[in-house]
């Protein structure tokens, strides 16, 4: 495509037409401009179903937490408090500032590139942290059903090589990766509709309505950080934006609504089954007890086929969370705030592939580490990015009222978009509170570290010891966001 022929400091807005062209061709800094494979409906919405959630697998502990009654009213509740904002903020950002930096983009538009950088890196950290977990999970889920041979293998082998496995489908491409998240997401939530179906002649109604155990405290760090880490991400979806929406004006709201119903269903769905088909033991309901529930209401051989969905539903995660990682790095260095080298793309696939094997090493390394935090970790790096994003939504609103957004919450008074965003502000605020010495031990160092990082990469920059893409300042004297993409791709 061929830019429009403008200034770099031109005001001047795209046609519609233009505009959506220069927004769905991200630039490809020094290397050959390939136009990038968009995905069809259904594939996004099963893509930002397993950047949110993924299904049942890990919402045992919300049940063993806070009770059957808790449990089923915090899957009605939080959506509507917390997924649904999240999911609004990140449609209209994402179609106001596109870019594969996604909600990079918006913080430093909002408050410069160091906080856009550091928002990045607690995300990305966040997100690394969380990928590290699932090839973990995977094989402790099939680990009894496996053959007798792939028990005498090393732990950290098995789970190196499914990593570099599980990112195979990466580098070919996000098309790729929504079509098989179609078929993970079918296949992962199939043993929990047999659960449902036995489950029906047996459920009583009263059990739902059960508050909790005589004797037994309610951990409610533990049930709301289990709520938050299976409800939240809608705004990695952002980042994928450029490179995978056609119109996403149209599209990522009505993706977003779907998403969010397949989310919520397929978790209350088999909670309702199980809570209400079985006596209640709280204490039994941790991760991984649904595989006992299908042991006992289906029969002990069908144990097996919940392993394999686990399984399955792990991959899809995996896959769909390394999407975003990758393009995240990506869309920093288109930024400036990285090095060129961290948007390399393939030249076959047009992919990211070093912004692939980063977090995937990463990973691997981390998935070493045993370290009982990781959930509360995860969320409270992911709050901290969280409460800097939504505060520049607001500023966003103040600082640039005239720039065209293709997508807007349907809220034109500030205060009433403040009183909108009060309660997922406050729960994000809960969720850091919540957090353990420990977790807050190794966010301080890798804050620290993050920090150190930025001032270096600036040095570096200066120096031109290093090859950067040139931006930034572009970006900080914007006030018409529609010809971002037309002054970068000229």
């Amino acid at each position: 495509m061929k830019a429009a022929n403008s200034s770099p400091n031109s005001k001047t807005i795209l046609p519609e037409n233009e505009k959506q062209e220069a927004v769905q061709e991200p630039p490809m800094f020094g290397t050959t401009k390939i136009k990038s494979k968009t995905l069809s409906f259904i594939p996004l919405v099963f893509l930002i179903y397993f950047q949110v959630s993924g299904g049942p697998y890990g919402t045992e502990s919300i049940v063993g937490s806070g009770g059957p009654f808790f449990a089923i009213l915090g899957f009605l509740l939080f959506p509507v408090i917390w997924s649904i904002p999240e999911a609004l903020v990140t449609a209209e950002l994402a179609t106001a500032f596109p870019g594969n930096g996604g909600f990079v983009i918006w913080t430093h538009q909002a408050f410069g590139p160091f906080w856009g950088f550091l928002v990045g890196f607690w995300k990305f950290l966040s997100a690394v942290i969380n990928l590290s977990s699932y090839p973990v999970l995977c094989i402790d889920y099939i680990d009894p059903i496996l053959p007798a041979s792939f028990s005498h293998l090393p732990h950290y082998l098995v789970i190196s090589v499914s990593t570099m496995l599980l990112s195979v489908l990466n580098f070919i491409g996000l098309p790729t990766v929504g079509y098989a998240a179609i078929s993970l997401g079918v296949l992962s939530y199939l043993p929990f509709l047999v659960i449902s179906v036995f489950a029906i002649p047996k459920i009583d109604p009263s059990n739902w309505a059960v508050l909790g155990q005589k004797g037994r405290k309610k951990e409610w760090p533990l049930f709301f950080n289990s709520l938050f880490w299976n409800l939240n991400c809608w705004d990695n979806v952002s980042t994928l934006v450029v490179e995978g929406v056609k119109k996403p004006s149209k599209t990522l709201p009505k993706a977003f609504l779907s998403a969010g119903l397949l989310t919520c269903l397929t978790s209350l769905i088999p909670m309702l089954a199980a809570t209400g088909a079985m006596s209640l033991d709280l204490d039994d309901w941790v991760d991984g007890f649904y595989t006992v529930v299908a042991e006992k209401i289906v029969g002990k051989r069908f144990k097996k086929w919940v392993r394999m969905g686990a399984f399955l539903a792990g991959i899809g995660v995996y896959q769909s969370q390394l999407s975003s990682c990758s393009y995240q790095l990506s869309g920093m260095a288109e930024l400036g705030l990285l090095p060129k080298l961290f948007g390399v793309r393939s030249k076959r696939f047009n992919t990211p592939w070093l912004g692939i094997m980063i977090p995937t090493v990463i990973s691997v390394l981390v998935s070493y580490m045993n370290f009982r935090h990781v959930t509360s970790l995860v969320n409270v790096l992911n709050s901290l990015g969280m409460l800097v994003e939504l505060s520049a939504f607001i500023w966003l609103r103040v600082k640039f009222p005239g720039v065209e957004r293709p997508f807007k919450i349907p809220i034109t008074k500030l205060r009433w978009l403040i009183a909108v965003l009060f309660i997922p502000f406050g729960f994000l605020v809960y969720v850091i509170c919540v957090g353990t010495k420990i977790v807050y031990l190794v966010i301080t160092v890798l804050t620290a570290v993050g920090i150190i990082w930025y001032f270096c990469m600036k040095i570096f920059q200066a120096a031109m010891w290093l090859d950067f893409n040139h931006v930034v300042k572009k970006l900080a004297d914007y006030e018409d966001f529609g010809g971002y993409y037309e002054r970068i791709l000229k």
